[in-house]
């Protein structure tokens, strides 16, 4: 029963470690990423709290080094998926009518948690199976998922504190209910913060989630499940699955219980989705919430008055940390002729300084891409570009899958405007570069618009305030998330709200007030307190 109208703490970025040679941060992270990497983990499927170990186990493997494994997981039959939506349903009985404070102090606990004791473990995770390095982990594991909690947290009491206004003699109110049945969550291999917050942001308006992982990302997702368990999340609010995708999302996606959907993956996947909830349309209870974030082309577009080394900054860091691996990453480049020597001296001074190798040497730059399917589709791309007349490798190009999936950060520069690398989501560290005269600059910008299905993330550099203010204007659909004078990655939690349109998702802004009110459904209340007793309104006088 609420007592009082409570003021959340202020949700504030969570401060990033840097983790410099000989920090304690460095030294307490390393050794728990080699205490982990040493031993074997047997990880289940949740279940209404419980949890399941079917015997049906994936072996989990570190990318940058495929021949040792760390452990295995199991995996869910039709049965269990069946039992998921059962126990999800009892779950929402009490979970739904849980005050708005205790549901946010769960989740403002997680936060803490994760910001002390769950650190280093969820770094660590997120190092072995994904193959990041220690900053990567930090910004993305531990920073941003923190912020996910305590920001979402605050946008929520901003959602419940919208109330409409009211005449003499009544009382209007706005009820922000949770949807009538379950969230279906569907999180990517590379990010862990997208991971936790897609099932953790409609559970915290009231929802009961049924969380599918990526089966690359199982590792630090279990210890997303340890932590929500440790911050008290009631048993069956989450319930984390792994197995057959087809499987899984066929059983939910016809249940008349399904009530939307928070992804982040592939366009085609995303599409199918779409597909498939269109056809079952009769058979849910209400119209399920359909919120995606998908894939990317992104773009970075530099003017002649632009910096070259700022320019070439953008690209060592958009295009290549993590490997290219964000949905994010600079992946297409438009650069003038005037400025592309510089450009090309800079970048190439920054990549040969690269190293590359395994998350546990902190010097290494570069890791291993994620797995053996994104290994043969990128180095299918390089063996392409060296035979086509139109593209020319100049930096890279090389790749080895002898101890780990290590792709060499690469440069393409082509004539082609639209050639296959320009066009397509690589997912990788490759970029496609196509050098303009000068004087066609506002035509670039359209083709910059025009190129490919998606728009996600872009950056433009110019020094000059009319060409940042036509480029702004030309590339208004171009992007959810613009960048002027700066990489198109690293969107921070309360400041760049994120996501894209067209091809890219539905735009609903992970981290934001706009994405938790697509897990609401809302209900007004009219109060009248002195009725009418006559029918008869002052026209009907004679």
């Amino acid at each position: 029963m609420a007592t009082g109208f409570y003021k959340v703490p202020k949700a504030v970025n969570e401060p990033v470690n840097s983790y410099a040679p000989e920090t304690p941060e460095h030294t307490d992270l390393i050794a728990t990423y080699k205490k982990m990497y040493n031993e074997q983990v047997d990880i289940p499927f949740y279940i209404g709290g419980k949890e399941y170990r079917t015997g049906n186990t994936v072996d989990i493997h570190p990318p940058h080094d495929i021949k040792h494994c760390v452990g295995k997981y199991h995996t869910a039959d039709k049965e269990h998926i069946e039992l998921a939506v059962q126990k999800a349903a009892e779950a929402r009985v009490k979970w739904a009518a849980t005050s708005w404070e205790h549901r946010a102090a769960i989740f403002l606990k997680a936060a803490e948690l994760l910001a002390g004791p769950f650190r280093y473990k969820m770094n660590a995770a997120t190092m072995i199976a994904q193959s990041k390095n220690v900053f990567q982990a930090e910004i993305d594991a531990s920073c941003e998922l923190i912020d996910f909690f305590r920001f979402n947290v605050e946008f929520m009491t901003e959602i419940y504190s919208n109330q409409p206004q009211s005449s003499a003699g009544i009382w209007n109110r706005m009820e922000y209910r949770p949807l009538e049945g379950f969230v279906y969550a569907i999180t990517p291999f590379n990010f862990t913060s997208i991971a936790g917050n897609l099932p953790a942001a409609p559970a915290m308006m009231g929802n009961v989630v049924i969380w599918k992982p990526a089966r690359s990302q199982v590792y630090s997702a279990q210890v997303i499940m340890e932590l929500f368990k440790a911050a008290g999340l009631p048993d069956g609010v989450i319930n984390m699955v792994t197995g057959n995708s087809s499987m899984i999302t066929d059983v939910l996606l016809n249940s008349p219980d399904f009530a939307g959907v928070h992804f982040t993956g592939s366009t085609p996947v995303f599409n199918s989705f779409w597909e498939t909830i269109g056809k079952n349309v009769n058979t849910y209870k209400s119209y399920p919430r359909i919120v995606g974030e998908t894939g990317g082309k992104d773009f970075i577009w530099a003017h002649p008055t632009a910096n070259a080394k700022e320019v070439a900054t953008a690209i060592s860091r958009g295009a290549f940390e993590y490997q290219g691996q964000k949905c994010s990453a600079a992946s297409r480049a438009y650069l003038p002729k005037s400025l592309w020597n510089d450009i090309r001296t800079y970048l190439e001074e920054d990549m040969k300084s690269f190293k590359m190798g395994a998350p546990e040497d902190s010097s290494n730059f570069i890791n291993a891409v994620i797995d053996d399917r994104a290994f043969t589709k990128l180095s299918g791309y390089l063996e392409q570009a060296k035979k086509d007349d139109d593209a020319e490798i100049i930096i890279g190009g090389g790749y080895d899958n002898s101890v780990g999936y290590f792709i060499e950060p690469t440069v393409i520069v082509t004539t082609n405007p639209y050639y296959k690398t320009m066009c397509t989501e690589l997912f990788g560290p490759i970029i496609t570069i196509f050098i303009y005269e000068d004087n066609e600059w506002e035509e670039i910008l359209d083709l910059v618009d025009k190129t490919g299905e998606y728009a996600l993330t872009g950056a433009i550099f110019s020094g000059d305030r009319y060409v940042i203010e036509t480029a702004t204007n030309k590339l208004e659909n171009a992007a959810g998330n613009f960048y002027i004078n700066d990489k198109p990655t690293g969107a921070v939690v309360g400041q760049q709200p994120f996501g894209g349109a067209r091809g890219s998702g539905t735009n609903d802004k992970a981290g934001s007030v706009w994405n938790l009110l697509r897990w609401v459904s809302n209900r007004t209340i009219k109060e009248t307190f002195v009725p009418p007793t006559d029918y008869r309104y002052p026209f009907l006088g004679e």
